[in-house]
């Protein structure tokens, strides 16, 4: 054991004991919450791209110890970087102006001294971050391979709007097979948005053209953008936490509140989602622990684009027994819902239906018939509450509706102890126990004493 490790073991214990019972209790809760991403990503490919505001100075630690930690946890990682602060720099230093068009430098020959500089030293400075080790650091004890290659062919842009763009490139072609390869070997693949053609001319590309191919090309689970913004917001200034391709590219139509990042990077989250790409994600460069928010907390940070919308509702199977006891437990332990045998649970397990968020159950309904009184209990509405104010307790009363008429069902009723409002506002008026099917009744608790209300299909 080396005389280092006595000493943070230490150290973590005396600030374990400095933390309170409420601190605590809320650690041990973020983790046990953040233990299903835990598995969800572990084997998962990531793309991560991030302009050269990001690598430098503290917005670079604190990204390599993000990075770091979702590379423990088993995530792969591709890095792709840009640099234009260091290449302004390098184009200062060598008196030469620079020049823009869509966005994009245009590189005549001297410019591509410069960009190669200026990349170059981008490179090495991500490469010395990762690389650390330091005790009573994120990063202590971690050794991290970084690998690169020339894994993106480019073409040249040519002449666009009348401007010759020189060599400033596009994408020609990803190598797919040998960054997987290297990811395969547990190495965190780092981009540099330099590309060679045929002919061996090196061409500087788009940092979100080369991030969107790549995700592309190997299949990624995430293509990750850290932007100049929190992500995409509505009308009111709230961030909008998920948003479907179609939806985004209306909003980037409209044009309305884009900053000069969401622009470019935008319609890229978008192309790339609709490419097979599963989620595309738009955090803040400016949020400390953002790439963490947004991946171990249900809330998130950021927004994220799909192509299909995010929230699903499915019937449920004996496999989401446990998904459903974890959903409820805490309706029960508080009184709102009446506690269940779990082996009832097990038997009913068809009458349910499931909201997911991403894959993540974060709502519940049964319906139970009773059709010789062409009757229906809708039974068991639950959310989780970070996903309330979504609408899905309304798409859950509105799919079992459906449910019941499909069945021949003329009414719905429902028992309840605390949100007798929510129900009177969609359309259920309060009736006596006596209304109820008379097998519902003869089981009416009257120490409970709960409100039945009732609705007309």
């Amino acid at each position: 054991m080396g005389d280092s490790e006595p000493r943070i073991f230490s150290e973590n214990m005396t600030a374990a004991a400095r933390m309170g019972d409420d601190d605590a209790i809320r650690f041990v809760d973020w983790v046990r919450g953040a233990a299903p991403y835990f598995h969800a990503f572990r084997g998962k490919t990531f793309v991560l791209a991030f302009g050269g505001e990001v690598a430098q100075g503290e917005l670079l630690q604190d990204l390599c110890h993000d990075v770091n930690l979702l590379a423990a946890l088993g995530v792969r990682l591709v890095l792709v970087h840009g640099s234009r602060p260091h290449i302004e720099q390098e184009l200062a230093r060598r008196g030469l102006e620079s020049k823009y068009h869509n966005g994009l430098r245009v590189t005549d020959a001297r410019a591509l001294e410069a960009v190669k500089a200026g990349m170059g030293i981008t490179r090495i400075e991500i490469e010395a971050c990762l690389s650390q080790g330091l005790p009573n650091t994120p990063m202590a004890g971690a050794w991290m391979r970084v690998t690169g290659g020339n894994f993106v062919t480019a073409r040249p842009m040519g002449v666009v709007d009348g401007i010759d763009m020189h060599f400033t490139g596009s994408v020609r072609k990803v190598i797919a097979e040998e960054i997987i390869a290297d990811l395969d070997q547990q190495n965190v693949v780092l981009i540099t948005p330099l590309g060679v053609s045929p002919a061996g001319e090196i061409f500087n590309m788009a940092m979100e053209e080369v991030a969107e191919a790549v995700a592309v090309a190997i299949k990624a689970e995430k293509l990750i953008y850290l932007c100049d913004a929190p992500g995409l917001l509505d009308e009111g200034g709230r961030l909008i936490e998920a948003i479907t391709a179609d939806e985004a590219e209306r909003m980037f139509t409209e044009g309305k509140g884009l900053t000069e990042d969401l622009h470019l990077f935008l319609p890229r989250a978008i192309r790339s989602v609709r490419k097979g790409v599963a989620r595309a994600h738009l955090i803040d460069r400016d949020k400390d622990g953002g790439l963490l928010l947004e991946f171990f907390t249900r809330q998130g940070v950021g927004t994220m684009v799909t192509r299909d919308p995010l929230h699903r509702l499915r019937d449920a199977n004996i496999d989401d027994v446990a998904s459903l006891v974890s959903m409820i437990a805490p309706l029960e332990a508080d009184g709102t819902l009446v506690r269940r045998p779990r082996e009832l649970l097990e038997q009913e397990i068809e009458r349910f239906t499931l909201a997911e968020n991403d894959g993540m159950v974060v709502g519940c309904v049964a319906l139970n018939p009773f059709r010789e009184d062409g009757m229906g209990e809708m039974a068991c509405l639950a959310v989780t509450a970070e996903y309330r104010r979504a609408g899905l307790g309304e798409r859950l009363l509105q799919h079992v509706e459906q449910r019941a008429r499909a069945q021949g069902l003329t009414k719905l009723f429902v028992l309840t102890t605390r949100t007798e409002h929510w129900f009177r506002e969609r359309g259920f008026a309060e009736v006596g126990p006596e209304a109820l099917p008379g097998r519902k009744r003869d089981l009416y608790n009257f120490q409970r004493r709960s409100k039945v209300l009732m609705k007309s299909l």
